[in-house]
């Protein structure tokens, strides 16, 4: 390879032509004067050349500069004086920086300064897009151009195929007779139509906008009319990010707006912002307008959504689960906004924030804001660190309540602020770890007991083993509270105590736990496995800690208790530390286990004696008793397409069953099913719903029975999927809610319809029906319908 400059191949060309001309080249992508070519000879035709490749979607490459050189290779290279033009042939290559012309012959006539190229024409621009065409003429420096035959190959498997294109000004494209799809063509027949493509009279290619507008469009199907646009735009699809409006979506019959609409506009700030605007337009009520921002820097990220709107759909009060009656409070001027931030101040500390805020639930339920149906929206404060073993926040959190049939907001608290600190160290010389746990918090309900809290948890394990293959755990813990609080007599602990008062509890503890396993090979058939059969020993002996509840004491993570098989070798089975499990225990189980060939059979049998009985802990708890109930556990996987797991709690006086719960999955190659059940003879959720503690005891509604089942399926076979779940109350013989989705998916489309309806009553809706179709297409987007 021979580079020469404008003067030195002039000269070259005097002698070979006699000619006193100067060649000027500009190639498809701009315009520019020669500075630099690289003449090859025969002599050097053997040489590699590095042809510029492609950059498809990864950047808008180099641009043309009067300073780069302009390269070009070709078999044969001819000057005609008369005309003035230089003809190259054979394998053309020319190209500078990204900007890349091929073809099998070109000639740029010097007079007229216009450059034909014809026979497998092809260029590739800068920002990747690859023409292709038979025949070509540019003119005006290669910024205007006429070609026929057109076919492009743009980002992401985009394909643009017309009877011709126009060429203006370097930076717009005008393609007449177009067909523009992103979904792959048939190999074996290629003439064959897409699974969908956009069939217009003109597209224009702004490459300068970025953009690609639509005339006089069908959407075909298989090569069928569809559907017909008058105008169509969509972003290049070489850009990630460009400002413009998205697709709308349409919505026919919501339950309490009617029909409606949403016209999203993006709008990208910069390279690290950008704000989607979203206003909507409904028959039944005032319209809305709601933003995302996002942000990304370098040390953090913003995302802030919000939006306001003119609510007047009409609202009826209802009754609660109680009886109470429940106005609306959602009319009129309404507005919410959720708020998440998070920095990094280096690399063990960080800080953020969570914000979530609306005026009303029924505000929120009508505009279906995301997050309605959760009990509550929470928004919190914090500063977290991380070290070695160790882990600190800080927080401070705000509820609002959104289902006024069972919260009120008077009734959630606000922790001002809440501290965590978790320490976990390396072995010491007694081959032993220590531990320490501390949450502490000031917390302040309008109506409730309000109280502060200072809390130290302190632990010690030492694992050690015997000859006989015994595994021994000895753990030494310390539980320590102090509390300061007021308004003991209202919600949630209900004391007969008035004033301020000011308690607290320490409660060591040591347990001594065994482990021995006992294992053996087995063969079934021609597979062979292992069994294990595990007895466990566990004593605990700490001081008798009474419940809490006759020392004045808040209760405000420990409300819940549960019995299971995960909770019987637990220090403390309640949740927190604020009430604790004290007096002397044993607890026994035997655990097996058999697997062969990646199947198994897991399973675990327990129970605990007690000297103490806890008194504040619901009847149905399964320890308040000295002997507590059986508890039992089993996972099997006995086949490669069948799994699942089962818990059960069994009254050892009755034989009752006091809780169960299972779930399973079976999946083949097209067709997969899974299902759950829980059983309780009472209904957790509502033992402090009112004061538990009454001569009547909890409200009627904990006294309900919990039966539920829930089945789902699913399938695939293709393109195609479909799933469906139901969940049914057995104990209130109705159904609490049913749903099921049906699509098509290939490699550039999918349909998605999804149908769920929900029969229970959240915040004085039941029985409500919600569809929604969505289509997308590849490099056009979403289009979203709701019913």
């Amino acid at each position: 390879m021979r580079t020469y400059t404008l003067k030195q191949f002039t000269k070259k060309m005097k002698r070979k032509c006699n000619n006193k001309s100067w060649l000027m080249l500009g190639i498809v992508g701009g315009s520019m004067t020669l500075i630099g070519l690289t003449w090859h000879d025969p002599a050097f035709s053997q040489q590699n050349i590095q042809i510029a490749h492609s950059n498809i979607g990864k950047s808008n490459g180099a641009p043309f500069t009067g300073k780069d050189a302009i390269t070009f290779q070709a078999d044969k290279v001819s000057y005609d004086s008369k005309t003035g033009e230089v003809t190259w042939l054979g394998d053309v290559h020319i190209w500078q920086n990204d900007h890349v012309l091929r073809a099998d012959k070109i000639v740029f006539n010097r007079t007229t300064n216009i450059a034909t190229a014809s026979g497998n024409v092809s260029m590739v621009e800068p920002d990747g897009e690859i023409l292709f065409t038979q025949h070509i003429q540019l003119g005006e420096n290669m910024r205007e151009g006429v070609m026929d035959q057109v076919y492009a190959i743009l980002a992401d498997n985009g394909k643009l195929a017309a009877n011709g294109a126009r060429r203006t000004g370097g930076r717009v494209h005008d393609f007449s007779r177009s067909v523009y799809t992103a979904c792959p063509i048939c190999e074996k027949k290629p003439k064959k139509a897409p699974f969908w493509q956009l069939r217009s009279y003109q597209a224009t290619r702004d490459m300068e906008n970025q953009r690609i507008d639509f005339s006089d469009t069908f959407l075909d199907f298989f090569g069928v009319p569809v559907f017909y646009m008058p105008f169509f735009s969509i972003v290049d699809p070489s850009v990630k990010r460009q400002s413009g409006f998205l697709i709308p979506s349409i919505n026919f019959n919501s339950k309490y707006i009617g029909a409606y609409t949403t016209i999203p506009y993006y709008w990208a700030i910069n390279q690290w912002s950008d704000l989607t605007l979203s206003p909507l337009f409904a028959t039944k009520t005032g319209p809305q307008l709601s933003a995302i921002y996002r942000a990304r820097f370098n040390q953090g990220m913003l995302r802030v959504e919000g939006g306001v709107a003119d609510d007047t759909v009409s609202k009826r009060p209802w009754r609660n689960a109680i009886g109470d009656t429940i106005h609306s409070n959602g009319n009129g001027a309404q507005g919410y906004l959720f708020l998440k931030t998070e920095w990094a101040l280096n690399e063990n500390w960080r800080y953020g924030a969570n914000v979530n805020l609306a005026t009303s639930a029924d505000y929120m339920r009508d505009y279906r804001i995301n997050g309605y149906g959760q009990d509550t929206l929470q928004s919190n404060l914090y500063l977290e660190g991380f070290g070695e073993g160790a882990y600190s926040k800080v927080t401070m959190q705000a509820f609002q309540g959104l289902n006024r049939g069972v919260i009120n907001d008077s009734d959630l608290p606000f922790v001002l602020p809440r501290y965590t600190y978790s320490y976990f160290g390396q072995p010491d010389a007694l081959g032993g770890r220590f531990s320490l746990n501390t949450t502490n918090f000031i917390l302040y309900r309008p109506t409730g007991v309000s109280d502060q809290r200072a809390q130290l948890a302190l632990n010690w394990d030492r694992p050690f083993s015997n000859n006989l293959g015994q595994k021994w755990l000895l753990t030494l813990h310390v539980d320590s509270n102090i509390y300061r609080a007021s308004h003991l007599y209202q919600q949630p602990l209900y004391l007969n105590q008035r004033g301020t008062q000011i308690s607290g509890q320490a409660l060591p503890t040591i347990a001594l736990k065994m482990n021995w396993p006992f294992l053996r090979n087995f063969h079934v058939g021609h597979s062979t496995g292992t069994q294990i059969i595990e007895p466990i020993v566990q004593l605990i002996a700490a001081p008798n800690a009474q419940g809490g509840r006759s020392w004045n004491m808040p209760n405000e993570d420990s409300l819940a208790y549960e019995f299971t098989d995960s909770t019987l070798f637990a220090l403390n089975r309640f949740q927190g530390t604020d009430r604790l499990d004290g007096g002397a225990r044993a607890n026994v189980g035997i655990h097996g286990n058999w697997t062969w060939d990646g199947h198994s059979i897991d399973t675990l049998v327990g129970q605990s004696y007690q000297t103490n009985v806890q008194r504040d802990i619901p009847a149905y708890s399964g320890v308040n008793r000295h002997m507590s109930d059986i508890v039992t556990r089993i996972r099997i996987s006995p086949v490669q397409w069948f799994s699942g797991t089962g818990r059960a709690r069994i009254d050892p006086y009755s034989g009752d069953i006091s809780f169960a719960e299972g779930i399973f999955n079976a999946g083949f190659r097209h067709f997969g099913i899974n299902g759950g059940y829980i059983y309780e003879p009472v209904t957790p959720y509502y033992y402090y719903f009112g004061n538990p503690f009454t001569s009547n005891g909890p409200s009627y509604l904990y006294k309900e029975k919990t039966s539920e089942l829930t089945l789902g399926a699913s399938t695939d076979w293709d393109h195609w999927h479909a799933s469906a779940f139901g969940r049914r109350s057995l104990s209130r013989k109705q159904n609490v809610a049913i749903g099921g989705t049906v699509g098509y998916r290939n490699d550039c489309f999918s349909l998605d319809t999804i149908y769920f309806k929900q029969y229970t009553m959240i915040n004085g809706e039941s029985n409500s029906d919600t569809v929604l179709f969505m289509l997308t297409f590849k490099t056009l987007g979403a289009f979203g319908i709701n019913g």
